[in-house]
């Protein structure tokens, strides 16, 4: 059965995204790179929300996103990559497929199929209603120490209590910290 992993940058107060969409608050400097470069070159499938999906492919394909994170464009570009959307009708970032049917229906059946690990980047609610499903495996976070005024939580919307246990740390130079978590 394939593993499903959740990665997302948060604030100490919880937020993965600051008011409009910010992301500025993340400190992502060599060290931080480095670890994605590595993340993402370990060949499993990207999954997406369609806000997530649209942010990323705006980025990751460009002339600027090669010149700033070579390794991390060039493994981002070649991944698989799952966007969930009843809206997009196409994707032009390569190796993208388009899953318009029932999220916790399509998960599951992925899920027990067979092939590569899976991992949601970002997608504030279809992390929610994937964390309520009880369908996430591990919780990566990486906590940058900074706290916002305003902005959008993880869970926001979060229907019952996630009782997680931690299972390893890293800190970064940065003072940005990774958190991994698995499901009690």
């Amino acid at each position: 059965m394939r593993k499903l992993v959740v990665f997302n940058f948060l604030t100490l107060n919880g937020y993965f995204e600051g008011p409009g969409g910010d992301l500025s608050w993340h400190r992502h400097g060599e060290e931080e790179s480095k670890f994605a470069s590595e993340s993402v070159g370990q060949g499993g499938v990207l999954l997406f929300g369609r806000i997530t999906y649209e942010h990323m492919a705006a980025f990751w394909p460009t002339p600027m996103a090669m010149q700033q994170m070579p390794a991390v464009a060039e493994g981002m570009n070649k991944a698989e990559k799952i966007v969930f959307s009843r809206t997009l009708r196409t994707a032009d970032w390569k190796n993208t497929n388009i899953i318009s049917g029932d999220l916790i229906k399509e998960v599951t059946k992925l899920k027990k199929t067979p092939g590569k690990d899976m991992c949601l980047l970002g997608s504030g609610s279809i992390l929610t209603q994937l964390a309520d499903a009880g369908l996430i495996d591990e919780y990566q976070f990486m906590i940058d120490p900074v706290a916002l005024g305003s902005g959008t939580p993880a869970f926001k919307g979060l229907k019952k209590n996630l009782d997680l246990q931690l299972v390893s740390t890293r800190k970064f130079s940065s003072g940005v910290l990774l958190l991994n978590y698995q499901p009690l």
